[in-house]
């Protein structure tokens, strides 16, 4: 199992020796690695068994800063990062030669952000590299949100895990770039639709289930609990199923022995951190299936849908 300690220090003396770490944001918790050394970001893909056409997020401290790795800048996309970095917003942009093919799947545009947490900032802050950094968790399974989780499951991968609690966010950041002229979301995530809307007027969505995909985040099948997810009626669902885990919304009286409220109150912000969470807890549950239901397609409902409904996929 991984070293578990708050010392950005010694994650950052670890990563300029090109090994594993991983770190807190207010998302998930990310698998870190120097982002300009190829042979670290190798390391990454082995580490979390994930295929090479699945492109890295880069990670940094500043608008300032990220624009050392890419080409340009477009207003819109620089109205949204003044608005929303640090936060839950990965913005796609042309990409300089010294980002490696390899954190982009050889695509000329690399995703940047600027995460939204204090001990993450401080070790960014510390070293001379960005770093590339997925969900530290085995390629395809269910994001982690805390230590525990990532050293459940990559505890022997990874040399240290900077713990800064629970992800306060707990679902992945939304993924922003540019077509024709036009802002385009291609991954829904813990900034919602309304908000960015505000900033940078109508949105295109061109959120793809694809085998190739250009953004991170896209794969058909991904979030995914090892047991079966069935998206439906609960009430109905439950009748089909001798022993079936719940996950629900809202103040229900659900009849299973194994289940898990994301929000009694039905507030879309404290579903989205429990997310991740519900998942796992129902996996680990000896239920044979796991039953859950649509929520609001408003706000950060559209995200949570989102990775429901790549769970379900098989």
């Amino acid at each position: 199992m991984a070293t578990i300690g708050k010392n950005t220090s010694i994650a950052a003396d670890l990563l300029s020796k090109g090994e594993l770490v991983a770190i807190p944001t207010e998302t998930v918790y990310g698998l870190a690695a120097n982002a300009l050394d190829t042979t670290a970001v190798a390391a990454i893909f082995e580490a979390k068994n994930r295929p090479q056409f699945d492109p890295l997020i880069l990670h940094t401290y500043s608008s300032e800063k990220a624009m050392e790795y890419v080409k340009e800048f477009p207003f819109e996309l620089k109205k949204l990062a003044e608005a929303f970095w640090p936060g839950p917003l990965t913005l796609l942009l042309e990409r300089q030669d010294k980002v490696p093919d390899l954190v982009t799947s050889g695509l000329s545009r690399v995703a940047v952000r600027v995460p939204n947490h204090a001990l993450t900032l401080e070790l960014l802050k510390l070293l001379d590299f960005p770093l590339a950094a997925p969900s530290a968790n085995p390629f395809g399974y269910v994001s982690p949100t805390t230590t525990e989780h990532v050293n459940k499951q990559l505890g022997d991968k990874v040399s240290y895990i900077l713990d800064g609690g629970h992800c306060e966010v707990g679902i992945e950041s939304t993924i922003i770039g540019m077509e024709e002229g036009k802002v385009c979301v291609y991954r829904l995530g813990g900034l919602a639709l309304e908000e960015i809307e505000k900033i940078c007027g109508k949105v295109e969505l061109k959120i793809n289930s694809s085998s190739n995909p250009a953004t991170p985040g896209q794969l058909k099948s991904h979030y995914a609990p090892m047991k079966k997810v069935v998206i439906g009626n609960i009430e109905n669902d439950l009748a089909r199923y001798v022993n079936a885990a719940v996950i629900f919304f809202g103040n229900k009286n659900i009849n299973a022995k194994n289940q898990f409220n994301l929000s009694a109150t039905k507030n879309l912000k404290e579903a989205a951190a429990n997310l991740f969470m519900a998942l796992r807890q129902m996996d680990e549950s000896n239920a044979e299936v796991i039953l859950c239901e649509l929520l609001p397609e408003e706000g950060l409902g559209r995200a949570i849908n989102d990775r429901l409904k790549r769970a379900a996929v098989k």
